[in-house]
């Protein structure tokens, strides 16, 4: 039997995955071909999606993307056998935008069926949670400590450092939350994980229960992915079964238990504090701090609020040990980032490479330039709070502390591009548009000062009293920046600023004002 694979995650069907597989089915039928039909997770390269792939004693070839009317003449040039047609892209292995990439957090992606555990075992799956259940807790947390993994949700938190103040903090009942409310602009790389392969974000969850002491967790997902939720239903199920999940894990006499719940599509909750809130039951609204969550989390009790991306990086450190990952990366940043190509560029989609490659690297080496074919004039990285960065800045590496030190953050690694089309004055405007519609109402410089600063800018668009209203909306940032209660405030003038300062003659004003 020939394995033939189709991807199963929500970009590839909406880009017609499904009808594609239904075509290959019944083209194998009519001509009584014996194939396999797998439903893998996508690679991430989604210029070429539907990306089908057929397995062949070289390895996998694949050839995208696929229409159903394409799926008659591929039967007729043989790619059953891996041979030529004007769709082949070669082995899969080989198309530069894989071959190039640093894959530890995504190393199943697009390889393994994603809610099959067999499947996820006989590629290196829970090696690390083996290993962790022979290890005491500080143990596993010294590993995470050492990897120097951090946030990647985008506080950029050292994760070992909040592990050990949760595990340190007495108490009967901890938890493990992940925060899979992604819902920045332009990111997905917690959805792919989440669809193409849970199994890894599960396993990270089990082995933070067993490093902090927490034999309760729960996935905090954002109601609009519905094929993350059965997939995660699906691999949770399937890990009790194995035993990789309950009250007996492996035998050992260690518990962890998992559920997902839903979030209602408040993009407040992406913050832990109001996360927290939703997730007891209440509104969301962001909590004051101190105390901080590890001390006093969910239910008053210590608790680990950790991203998608961080979790699901756990399980290769306690694999292959904290050094081999500290190993990936530049200065503080050690490790790999799943970036996200969006926007306005040839080539979007995932990828994962170490810290220190440079944005103008991502944008062309992997985005291949602008799709319309003009010049990139801006990129927002970090979601609709990141800041907008100008050619000057595309040299930057893929740093922490080097974007904090260009008054940028990376964030959740998401990357939007735009030519140089793009009214940056607008841009600024949908960055205060974007807060007043999202504040959770409890702290004025965010509810007052984004629908203020929506009218502002909205006067200096219209050239009315320009230097004074300049003056006024920088002001108004320094309120914001200052008095917020959390970052949703904190963090959209960066935005709405880097407009301002970098694309001045947007705003008509000139640069030194």
């Amino acid at each position: 039997m020939i394995k033939v694979y189709v991807p199963r995650d929500s970009s590839a069907l909406g880009l017609g995955a499904e009808q594609v597989a239904e075509a290959l089915q019944a083209e194998a039928s009519r001509r009584e071909a014996r194939i396999t039909l797998v439903r893998n997770g996508s690679r991430g390269l989604y210029w070429l999606e539907p990306m089908v792939e057929i397995e062949t004693p070289a390895g996998r070839v694949a050839y995208g993307p696929v229409r159903p009317s394409d799926v008659a003449s591929l039967f007729d040039a043989g790619f059953l056998e891996g041979k030529p047609h004007a769709l082949s892209q070669g082995l899969t292995a080989e198309i530069a935008y894989l071959k190039n990439q640093e894959r530890l957090t995504f190393a199943r992606v697009g390889i393994t069926d994603p809610v099959s555990l067999e499947d996820y075992v006989a590629h290196a799956g829970y090696r690390g949670l083996r290993r962790a259940l022979t290890l005491e807790p500080s143990v596993i947390v010294d590993e995470v400590t050492e990897s120097g993994l951090r946030g990647r949700g985008g506080a950029a938190f050292p994760t070992g450092i909040k592990w050990r103040t949760v595990l340190n903090a007495p108490s009967e009942q901890k938890y493990i939350v992940c925060n899979a409310d992604e819902g920045d602009s332009g990111t997905f790389s917690d959805r792919m994980v989440m669809e193409c392969d849970p199994f890894v974000l599960i396993e990270g969850m089990t082995i933070a229960g067993l490093a902090v002491g927490a034999t309760q967790g729960y996935i905090y997902l954002r109601c609009e992915y519905p094929h993350a939720h059965v997939a995660l239903n699906e691999a949770i199920a399937a890990a009790e079964q194995g035993g990789y999940l309950g009250d007996d894990l492996l035998g050992t006499g260690k518990s962890f238990r998992l559920e997902v719940r839903l979030g209602a599509g408040a993009y407040v909750c992406g913050e832990e504090t109001s996360l927290l809130e939703s997730l007891e039951g209440k509104r969301g609204l962001v909590r004051y701090k101190p105390p901080l969550p590890a001390i006093e989390g969910l239910f008053g009790k210590p608790t680990v609020i950790n991203n998608v991306i961080s979790l699901a990086s756990v399980p290769i450190i306690l694999d292959k040990g904290g050094a081999f990952y500290r190993d990936f990366g530049m200065g503080r940043s050690r490790g790999t980032l799943p970036i996200q190509l969006a926007g306005n560029l040839k080539h979007p989609g995932l990828v994962e490479k170490a810290f220190g490659v440079t944005l103008r690297e991502i944008l062309y080496d992997f985005g291949g330039g602008s799709a319309s074919g003009r010049p990139i004039r801006a990129v927002q990285v970090g979601g609709p709070l990141g800041a907008y960065l100008p050619e000057s800045q595309f040299d930057t590496p893929l740093d922490y502390e080097a974007f904090a030190a260009l008054w940028a953050v990376l964030g959740h690694g998401g990357v939007v591009a735009f030519d140089d089309t793009i009214d940056m004055s607008k841009m600024a405007r949908y960055g205060m548009e974007f807060c007043a519609e999202e504040s959770c109402g409890k702290c004025t410089p965010c509810r007052i000062g984004s629908t203020r600063g929506v009218e502002v800018i909205d006067k200096i668009r219209a050239g009315e009293d320009r230097d004074r209203n300049v003056a006024l909306l920088r002001d108004l940032s320094d309120t914001m920046l200052a008095g917020s209660l959390c970052a949703l405030g904190g963090m959209t003038p960066y935005p709405v600023l880097s407009a301002l300062n970098h694309f001045p003659e947007d705003f008509g004003v000139s640069a030194a004002e």
